[in-house]
């Protein structure tokens, strides 16, 4: 895996939903770094550490959640290195019941498949279904890493740049909670 500036030059063979995440950091002018791994996807904890090790960055947990109802749709970013406990989050957020959300909410919300979940796959929810959750941890990093749609390629930009230009572009307004991984 080799580190890159920005998006790839050729676009042959991208995924639209890739170059779609591309062209939204593009034209917020967002900077940030790549890194392609089409032969080992981001499946195993194994992967992204060398994905992690690529950007110098650890990408984040995202995780698409919805309520008993399937009527409220989450994507939490927490770090990755804390185990997710589903009651812990829904004591924070006062929701009875947090489960997984099926692929098909996923696919027809943010436009992403499994394995694929990012903050960027909000630009995709245009009726402004998901509501975004972030563990506070992460906004204490330098840099955020994630997906740009696909999971065949990584990139990093500054968290600030998450903060400050990216969600507000997103009309997204995050809840920020404290998770420790307990319940």
């Amino acid at each position: 895996m080799e580190l890159y500036k920005g998006s790839p030059n050729d676009l042959t063979g991208r995924q639209d939903r890739e170059i779609r995440a591309y062209a939204f950091l593009d034209r917020l002018g967002v900077e940030y770094d790549r890194t392609d791994h089409p032969d080992e996807p981001a499946s195993t904890m194994e992967v992204c550490e060398k994905i992690d090790a690529v950007l110098n960055v650890r990408i984040c947990k995202n995780l698409f959640l919805c309520n008993r109802q399937k009527t409220a749709f989450y994507l939490l970013i927490m770090s990755g290195d804390k185990p997710f406990k589903t009651k812990e989050l829904s004591k924070q957020m006062n929701i009875s019941r947090l489960s997984f959300a099926d692929e098909t909410f996923m696919k027809d919300l943010l436009d992403v498949s499994p394995g694929s979940v990012s903050v960027l796959g909000l630009m995709n929810d245009a009726d402004r279904r998901v509501q975004l959750v972030i563990d506070e941890d992460v906004l204490k990093e330098d840099f955020f890493g994630c997906h740009p749609c696909v999971n065949t390629s990584s990139i990093r930009f500054r968290t600030s740049d998450l903060t400050e230009t990216i969600i507000p572009a997103l009309h997204a307004d995050p809840i920020i909670v404290h998770l420790v991984g307990t319940e």
